[in-house]
């Protein structure tokens, strides 16, 4: 499996597990929720969390610490000082976006029922071009898939399954949606999802899940990648 192309480098992992370090404690989670919709001076913040002052300046430390919070000097008591959060900071605790993606390749062993959904929904829920193959294709889509696809009323393209080598360009990222596929593609997908084979299984219901479980792993993709310049 390509990991280049997954995940964060080290300073930006780095980052996020710092800020998970400084929420670990249900005390600092609560200091955060209180600060989110507004400023509040420590003596408020205190009273708001029925909290010692001491306990809650070591937690503040430690927040400031990991730059989730700042403090602003009152314009009108200068002794009086405000928290606020320091802004964007918690989206830092988002996984960051996967590296640009020109097209993708979803790929199943036939290229009959999960590829063929696969990129049906990716085409339903973002702009990023994608298609399907498979390593040994079949003659035709399963006709389960195309009920399941009518059943969810998603646009399905009637076309012949196809191999992945008369598919696939090199900027491609690969996905494989079928275990046996993934086994043997091995270093050259860059992402794997283990959906189980509706087929095998044969019943509406089955297929049903499949769609359902694609439909899941494709909208959680989606916002993490963004189109090639």
């Amino acid at each position: 499996m390509n990991t280049d192309r997954m995940f964060a480098g080290p300073t930006e992992l780095e980052r996020r597990a710092s800020l998970h370090a400084a929420l670990s404690e249900l005390a600092r989670l609560r200091i955060v929720d209180a600060l989110a919709v507004g400023d509040v001076a420590p003596s408020e913040l205190a009273a708001m969390l029925d909290m010692p002052s001491n306990l809650l300046a070591h937690h503040l430390r430690i927040l400031e610490s990991a730059r989730l919070i700042t403090r602003t000097r009152s314009e009108g008591d200068k002794r009086r000082s405000y928290l606020r959060l320091v802004p964007a900071t918690l989206d830092a605790l988002t996984p960051p976006p996967l590296r640009s993606a020109e097209r993708l390749l979803f790929v199943c062993t036939a290229n009959s029922t999960r590829s063929q959904l696969a990129a049906a929904l990716w085409r339903h829920v973002s702009p990023l071009p994608a298609v399907s193959a498979g390593t040994h294709p079949a003659e035709r889509i399963h006709p389960g898939a195309i009920a399941a696809a009518e059943r969810h009323r998603l646009p399905l393209r009637r076309v012949r399954p196809r191999a992945i080598a008369d598919v696939q360009a090199d900027n491609d990222l690969v996905i494989t949606v079928c275990d046996v596929a993934h086994e043997e593609l091995r270093e050259r997908a860059d992402l794997h999802w283990s959906v189980a084979d509706p087929v095998r299984v044969g019943t509406a219901a089955a297929f049903d899940r499949a769609h359902d479980e694609l439909a899941r792993r494709v909208n959680d993709l989606a916002p993490r990648l963004r189109p090639a310049s």
